[in-house]
């Protein structure tokens, strides 16, 4: 598969960074895009470096490098993923700006019909925001906020970010095992017992 990934500016770049560690695992050609933002937020949040984060993928741009292939719907592309994807971001891609790699990108997935993913992380929401949602979603992509799962029971924090990077892949179609899938009432009374 090839794969996009933008990190934007938001808190929770750790998401975008266990996804590309995961596509890398699995083969998969990855473009990856961090914004300026996103660079301080990795050097906050993380023990990583910017420059480390870009050896995971397979091609790494700069958020003005329009020449990158995925801003052209003529490169075929399984998918994009905004991860974290902030609200300038989300607001950009809402309304079609595409005055960067990122959004271009996102833009370019919108009009070709291809699969787009954006992982919002913030909270609470205001009445904009919510409504850019409401319109990548009706333009078609998908939005999977990032909220934590409990009932694969985490121990770790590195298990919650595992849950949503699991079902990021899920998305793409990405075969995983990052975390327990739920097996419904029956399947947990079983395993309690044991």
């Amino acid at each position: 598969m090839e794969i996009a990934v933008g990190i934007s500016g938001a808190s929770g770049v750790q998401y975008g960074v266990r996804l590309c560690q995961v596509l890398r695992e699995k083969g998969c050609i990855t473009h990856l895009v961090i914004t300026d933002s996103a660079r301080k937020i990795i050097d906050i949040e993380t023990s990583s470096s910017p420059q480390e984060v870009e050896k995971l993928a397979t091609f790494s741009y700069a958020s003005d490098d329009f020449a990158a292939p995925f801003a052209s719907g003529s490169h075929l592309l399984d998918g994009m993923v905004v991860i974290p994807c902030s609200m300038g971001t989300l607001s950009a891609i809402a309304c079609g700006s595409s005055d960067t790699l990122i959004a271009r990108g996102a833009d370019v997935c919108l009009k070709e019909k291809r699969r787009l993913i954006l992982v919002p992380r913030e909270t609470p929401l205001s009445l904009v925001q919510l409504r850019n949602m409401v319109a990548v979603a009706e333009a078609g992509a998908v939005v999977l906020p990032a909220c934590p799962a409990f009932y694969s029971r985490p121990e770790s924090l590195d298990d919650l970010v595992d849950v949503l990077v699991g079902r990021v892949l899920d998305l793409l179609g990405v075969e995983n095992k990052l975390y327990r899938r739920w097996k419904g009432n029956a399947y947990n009374r079983l395993n309690q017992s044991d």
